[in-house]
């Protein structure tokens, strides 16, 4: 079997299992109590927050814990806008955010929010110019994903950053999920306030994730309780998750660059091998460096991605639509739509996405088997 479909999930690494396995038999306290047990289950939390924290180089109590990148990204967008919504309405994202902060920003319109769509260039990478002609005096936060979770193209987070120095009242939130331990981020040098994570993309647990808020940023818990997380998200805490997580961002981090290079090369080599196929067209950036080590997509007008999907399947290659959160959906991609491409290229897409894991031959494999499916298949239209 060749799992090509990192951006939906990763297999978690053996250590994580081993770790995770280890808090559920002997740690199982609550960290809320103030027992022996409790207060032990509290110090692995504890630990667990100061390591991602010497990760991201900020302070422990700069970050939050939550169940995911759905979480931290809803947290992030309408614990800001709830909040100081005393100093204004105005919301600004883009047309490629995951749906987590899309529909997120859609609820909040139905609120009496107004919300600034930014649409992307044709390579699916928004215009810092965009921004900045979109900033009002009563605009609160810009939310701009780092990564595209479907094209993988990477967004000038830092210029974005630089841009909004010198403007206190709006904040800036960064969806990371597909970033973080892939490419450098560092949310102070880059003037960010809200970062999210997520622990299944980098082979830790589901069900684990966390949000970077910069010391002095206040958010509107969504979570009535009794005050986890420095009063912002309430709920016991998840404590072999929590231990998962932080030992896979080590790991995770620790390799990066080394991965970061090595899929670099397997992008290099895919693209190249499908590049002058009939009937495959290459989404994104030629430019290597403004898109993701980790993400290739194509589209095939004409055909149905889902039964390339489901061929692939058949010969033990797994690869995906569009987002895991939507690839359910029979819409055509709206990131696809936001970036010019139409119909026939926006309900065709197909993401392929690497690991450090991937060598040449599973590379070799898999275009070999995309290319002549896609051939035989454009032979019966």
């Amino acid at each position: 079997m060749s799992y090509f479909d990192h951006c939906a999930t990763t297999p978690p690494y053996p250590e994580v299992v081993e770790a995770m396995a280890e808090v559920m038999t002997a740690y199982y306290g609550n960290p809320s109590s103030i027992h022996r047990v409790g207060v032990e289950a509290e110090r692995l939390v504890s630990k667990a927050r100061t390591l991602i924290a010497q990760l991201l180089d900020v302070g422990p109590n700069e970050i939050l814990f939550t169940s995911g990148g759905t979480e931290s990204n809803n947290l992030a967008v309408k614990g800001v806008a709830y909040r100081y919504e005393s100093r204004g309405r105005h919301m600004i994202t883009t047309e490629l955010e995951h749906a987590s902060v899309y529909e997120a920003c859609k609820q909040l319109e139905a609120r009496g929010f107004e919300v600034t769509y930014i649409r992307p260039d044709t390579n699916g990478i928004v215009r810092v110019e965009d921004i900045n002609a979109a900033l009002r005096e009563d605009t609160v936060l810009v939310s701009v994903m780092h990564v595209n979770n479907e094209v993988g193209a990477v967004q000038p987070i830092r210029e974005i950053g630089e841009l909004l120095r010198n403007r206190p009242r709006t904040l800036f939130h960064v969806d990371a999920v597909q970033s973080f331990a892939k490419l450098a981020v560092s949310p102070a040098d880059w003037g960010i306030d809200l970062l999210s994570v997520s622990a299944h993309k980098l082979r830790g647990p589901k069900g684990a994730g966390f949000l970077y808020r910069r010391q002095g940023v206040q958010l509107e818990p969504l979570l009535a309780g009794g005050g986890h997380e420095f009063g912002t998200r309430s709920g016991t805490e998840n404590v072999p998750a929590i231990v998962g997580m932080a030992k896979a961002l080590r790991m995770s981090m620790d390799r990066r660059e080394t991965a970061a290079a090595h899929m670099r090369g397997l992008r290099r080599q895919l693209i190249a091998a499908l590049d002058g196929v009939r009937g495959i067209e290459l989404n994104g950036a030629r430019d290597e460096s403004r898109m993701a080590p980790h993400i290739v997509h194509i589209s095939v007008p004409g055909l149905r991605s889902e039964v390339i999907v489901h061929a692939l399947e058949r010969e033990q290659l797994f690869i995906s639509t569009k987002s895991a959160c939507s690839s359910g959906e029979t819409e055509p991609s709206r990131v696809l739509l936001a970036m010019g491409k139409d119909m026939a290229q926006a309900s065709s897409g197909l993401r392929i996405s690497l690991s450090a894991e991937h060598q040449p031959a599973d590379i070799e494999r898999l275009a070999a088997s995309l290319t002549r499916m896609v051939e035989e298949m454009a032979k019966l239209l």
